[in-house]
C-alpha cells in the first residue's frame, strides 16, 4: 500500500513539473483555484485519475497492439500514452477542475515530459522506497 501512495506523489510531483514546464499549453484548474491544499489535492487526484487510466485501459491497449508496438519499433506507445493523457484530460474535464491540454501535439509532449520526469524522480527514489 506505500508503494501505491508513493508512486501516486511521484506522478503528481511530476505532473506539477510538466504543468510548469509546459504552461500556457498544460495546465491543471483546481477546484478551490485560491488554496493551496486544494491544489495540491487536486494534482494527487489527476495523478489517480491517470494511475487508473494507465492500470486499466493502458494494458489493455498494450496487449491487444502489441503486433503495432513490434512493428513501430516501440514508437507508437508515444502516441498511446498521449492519447490517455488526453483522456485524463477529458475525465477530469467532466468534474469541472483537473488537467487541460490544448491539443493532441501538446499531448503528445506532455506524455513525454511526465514519463521523463517520473522516471527521473523514481530514479531519485528509489533507495528510498525498496522493496521489502
Amino acid at each position: 500500500m506505500s508503494r501505491l501512495l508513493i508512486r501516486l506523489i511521484i506522478n503528481a510531483i511530476a505532473l506539477w513539473l510538466t504543468t510548469l514546464v509546459l504552461d500556457p499549453h498544460v495546465w491543471v484548474e483546481a477546484f478551490a483555484p485560491g488554496d493551496t491544499f486544494a491544489v495540491v489535492l487536486t494534482y494527487l487526484l489527476v495523478a489517480l485519475i491517470f494511475g487508473v487510466v494507465n492500470g486499466v485501459i493502458g494494458n489493455f491497449i498494450r496487449i491487444v497492439a502489441f503486433p503495432v508496438y513490434i512493428l513501430t519499433l516501440g514508437l507508437i506507445a508515444l502516441v498511446v500514452n498521449a492519447l490517455l493523457l488526453l483522456l485524463v484530460s477529458w475525465i477530469s474535464g467532466l468534474l469541472g477542475f483537473g488537467l487541460h491540454i490544448e491539443d493532441f501535439w501538446w499531448g503528445l509532449l506532455g506524455a513525454v515530459v511526465l514519463a521523463l520526469l517520473s522516471w527521473l524522480i523514481g530514479i531519485v527514489l528509489r533507495p528510498f522506497v525498496k522493496k521489502r
